[in-house]
């Protein structure tokens, strides 16, 4: 059985770890101990955003896909699912509604089993840390914290030093989505952010509903990513985009400021932890009886 995720379809020359894909091979492997291989006749989709007409084009060689937190969105969303899939669960009540299969299968995204394998100590370094999506990270919005004295966030970072980082502050501004997931799986407060129209608002929603929360992010300007080679000839723009981060690093001020952070219900949150968890078994108790062959 051959784990699926979305970092696996880009380019070699232009792949960049993007934290929430790059949890599948930290957290599945650990979890899944003597199934995951590559066999690809079988597939293990699990956290991201991966329920679309996508999935088949991606997954030639496979005969059954099984979908394990995975989230509805991108590209054209599926709106039945045939016998080429099994639903164990997926990421929220949006997904599952979407999809036409019960409310039930609605817990909660993967990502949050983190807690259950990883504890970083709690040792504070920053009063907010900003956390961008890993498509509009980048050396401006590292400048912008600095100067604010925030933590930066790669999205592109090892997962571990994510999670660490992310535990070294009081509250997250989390523009990406699993950011914000392990925050609050590991309790720390976070408030949503969006710097640009891609950032897919359904897949928020989706996750935020399953933890019984609003997502109402506040807006911050999108930074250009300076090129040292190309601002040297072009000042102009260096200075343009100065202020720029001026600009983004007062709106980031003033959010931090006056935003209320959002953490969920730990009974709530440790329910719907213990309900996957119970998805899980079930899962390995099937593969173990040959099911899956």
């Amino acid at each position: 059985m051959k784990l699926y995720y979305a970092s696996q379809t880009r380019e070699t020359q232009e792949k960049l770890g993007n934290f929430g894909d790059e949890l599948n091979p930290w957290l599945w492997p650990k979890l899944l101990p003597g199934i995951l291989d590559e066999d690809e006749r079988v597939a293990f989709i699990g956290i991201g955003t991966l329920i679309n007409q996508r999935l088949k084009r991606r997954l030639p060689n496979t005969n059954l896909r099984i979908i394990f937190s995975s989230g509805v969105g991108y590209g054209n969303y599926l709106k039945q699912l045939d016998e080429t899939y099994r639903v164990c669960c997926v990421r929220g009540p949006l997904s599952a509604d979407w999809l036409g299969i019960s409310s039930d299968l609605g817990i909660i995204d993967g990502g949050v089993l983190v807690n259950r394998l990883f504890r970083p100590e709690r040792q504070i370094k920053y009063r907010y840390s900003y956390m961008p999506h890993y498509n509009l990270a980048g050396e401006g919005w590292e400048r912008v914290c600095e100067s604010l004295n925030y933590g930066y966030i790669n999205p592109t970072w090892p997962v571990e030093k994510v999670m660490e980082s992310i535990c070294q502050t009081e509250v997250v501004l989390a523009e990406a989505m699993h950011g914000a997931i392990v925050a609050d799986a590991f309790r720390v407060p976070w408030i949503p952010v969006t710097s640009h129209s891609t950032i897919l608002s359904f897949k928020w929603h989706d996750w935020c509903a399953s933890v019984n929360l609003e997502y109402q992010p506040a807006s911050i300007p999108r930074l250009h990513h300076p090129n040292p080679i190309k601002d040297i000839l072009t000042p102009v723009r260096s200075v343009r985009d100065f202020y720029r981060q001026k600009v983004a690093a007062a709106q980031l001020a003033l959010i931090a400021k006056d935003a209320r952070p959002l953490l969920s219900d730990s009974k709530l949150l440790e329910s719907l932890t213990v309900r996957l968890e119970e998805k899980l078994e079930d899962f390995k108790n099937d593969w173990k009886k040959g099911y899956f062959s």
